[in-house]
């Protein structure tokens, strides 16, 4: 897949080499602490490349258990497919030599207050940092010194997750106190304030504090609960103190599709993105992903499509035969962002008049995304631009917070109305959704959700009902932003990998109207006979261009010759530390059950 991952932070940005190792160290070629550092100019470009080098540029592709490309990623197929590296695999450690190079000079700089923000700017990126790292390692090495080439500390152990966690939040918490609060016209929200710092902070305490409560993980220091109240405390006061508010035009059959496409990003609604051009040259790959069967073949997964509440607020897997409706039967009155996530009846591309059906070959499961998709002439263009996006990509937005709030609050067991109201409800308000009611959620947890076969059997108490509703509205409201894997990681539900990745479903041979409009879109022949003559594009015989589950009819299931492996409970909630890095460092330990061939 092609992609453009550079970056402009709202001013010009200075690109520096980067190694990948930290015992590689950079040589920083013509900047010493004699003729640098000392200028807000030199402190700004110093440390431009963390949005660059740290900001994930493409969360539209990460593959999941609701979100599956043509070829697999190794996580999704498991056992053998993931293997320990020799080097790489996310142990880099440049950027965190950068920020503590900046952190050990900016004083230097003659203008005292240029000095502290900068300080408070990188600390928020080495809390990003270490939290990334966290996530992938769990224990790892805290470094907080420039180091040198001769010194020991190269050769440190990993530090305790409770050790560098406290740091994390030392970090965070001088960067809130320090970032400016105000959302500069000029440069918001491409770069990093306060309201970014405390959305990480909200971020990061709640992945701790469930990665804790559902791992049993029990450290010295601080217990599951500690992370929670941080988490819930901190996305509180963004809510009642900051800036910002959901995007809402009163139009809930579109806003949350127009949120995505917009060329800028919206200052009410997000906290910090990352600014994409095409006067600039910079661009991604997430309009060209979902219309062009060369770039990946993504579908949303039945599983997924599923959860989706009707419009009136009930669960469309309570309706009787839910399990074989057709297509156009299985979108009719569902919440409003299903038709804003994939293509369904009617559905036209924005800036466009013609009526789209679900396209079977760009496509695995049927389940076409349409997030991010723009208008083919975004931005003045005259020409189709599929190929090159430039709408503006979330890292932080207000809606995360306001789903990091209530789900810290549920899993305490503090949660209230009110606190619903303030949070989950805005978010179903926006789409146009009845409530949800604290008191009927955990009276009638949904059963489709705490099912072993679809949902998260391990949830249990009297929050249950509850929970489940928060992960279903964080699953449909953060779909394609990157946080699907973490989430199923923190929640200790890696045997949601294991679940169906199947697609729509077909009842045998056939023609199928996908738009609503009475004609067909699809048809479907027996697999060994002549192929029907039709005017219809897409054409399939089953068996051989399509397969169903049940050989002549079922769902789409394109994976079916793919050997997936049980998610490894014991080894898969964390990754592998390279071998190149345990042969330099024989401090460090392996993470449990990765085989390296190592033996000291």
């Amino acid at each position: 897949m092609k992609r453009y991952i550079l970056l402009v932070a709202a001013t010009s940005m200075l690109t520096f080499s980067a190694c990948n190792d930290l015992l590689d160290l950079e040589p920083l070629d013509k900047i010493t602490q004699s003729n640098y550092f000392k200028t807000e100019s030199d402190l700004q470009l110093f440390t431009n490349p963390f949005y660059n080098n740290l900001l994930d540029k493409a969360p539209f592709d990460d593959q999941n258990d609701l979100y599956v490309q043509q070829t697999l990623s190794d996580v999704m197929i498991g056992g053998n497919k993931r293997l320990v590296p020799a080097s790489g695999g996310g142990w880099t450690w440049t950027d965190l030599r950068r920020m503590n190079t900046l952190l050990a000079n900016a004083d230097q700089c003659t203008d005292a207050d240029a000095a502290l923000h900068y300080k408070a700017l990188t600390r928020f990126f080495r809390a990003f940092f270490y939290f990334e790292k966290v996530k992938r390692f769990g224990d790892v090495p805290w470094y907080d010194t420039e180091l040198g080439s001769a010194d020991a500390a190269l050769y440190n152990p990993r530090d305790s997750r409770e050790l560098v966690m406290t740091k994390m939040i030392e970090d965070v918490d001088f960067a809130i106190k320090n970032l400016p609060d105000e959302k500069e016209e000029k440069s918001a929200p491409y770069r990093a304030t306060r309201w970014a710092a405390m959305a990480l902070k909200a971020q990061f305490c709640l992945y701790e504090g469930t990665y804790r409560k559902y791992q049993g993980l029990t450290l010295e220091g601080h217990d599951y609960t500690y992370y929670l109240e941080q988490s819930a405390t901190t996305a509180k006061e963004l809510m009642e103190t900051g800036p910002y508010k959901l995007y809402d035009n009163n139009k809930p059959e579109s806003d949350y599709l127009n949120l995505f496409c917009a060329e800028d990003a919206n200052q009410d609604e997000y906290i910090l993105a990352i600014k994409f051009s095409y006067d600039l040259k910079i661009y991604h790959n997430a309009t060209a992903h979902a219309l062009m069967s060369t770039q990946g073949r993504p579908g949303l997964t039945r599983k997924f499509v599923n959860t989706y509440l009707m419009k009136d607020g009930t669960a469309f897997t309570d309706q009787a035969g839910w399990q074989t409706m057709s297509f156009i039967d299985e979108m009719k009155n569902r919440d409003p962002r299903l038709a804003q996530t994939i293509r369904t009846q009617g559905y036209k591309r924005i800036g466009t008049t013609t009526v789209l059906p679900p396209d079977l070959m760009t496509s695995v499961t049927g389940y076409q995304p349409i997030k991010y998709v723009q208008d083919p002439k975004a931005a003045g263009g005259q020409v189709d631009r599929a190929g090159f996006s430039t709408c503006d990509l979330p890292v932080y937005r207000f809606a995360e917070v306001l789903l990091n709030y209530a789900e810290a609050k549920a899993e305490l067991g503090t949660l209230t109305q009110a606190d619903l109201d303030a949070s989950i409800n805005l978010l179903r308000d926006r789409a146009g959704m009845p409530d949800l009611n604290l008191v009927n959620a955990n009276a009638h947890p949904d059963r489709y959700l705490s099912s072993a076969e679809t949902g998260y059997p391990n949830v249990t108490g009297n929050n249950q009902g509850v929970i489940l509703e928060i992960r279903r509205e964080r699953a449909i409201e953060l779909t394609e932003e990157g946080f699907r894997f973490d989430d199923l990681v923190r929640w200790k539900a890696g045997y949601c990998i294991d679940q169906p990745i199947t697609g729509m479903y077909f009842e045998g041979p056939g023609s199928y109207d996908l738009t609503g409009n009475g004609q067909a879109d699809v048809v479907l022949y027996a697999k060994g006979t002549t192929r029907p003559s039709t005017t219809v594009t897409q054409v399939y015989e089953i068996g051989k261009e399509l397969f169903l589950t049940e050989g002549t009819h079922g769902y789409i299931d394109y994976h079916h010759n793919i050997n997936r492996t049980s998610f490894n409970e014991s080894r898969d909630y964390l990754y592998p530390i390279p071998t190149d890095e345990r042969s330099l460092n024989h401090n460090l330990t392996q993470n449990p059950g990765w085989a390296d061939g190592l033996d000291f």
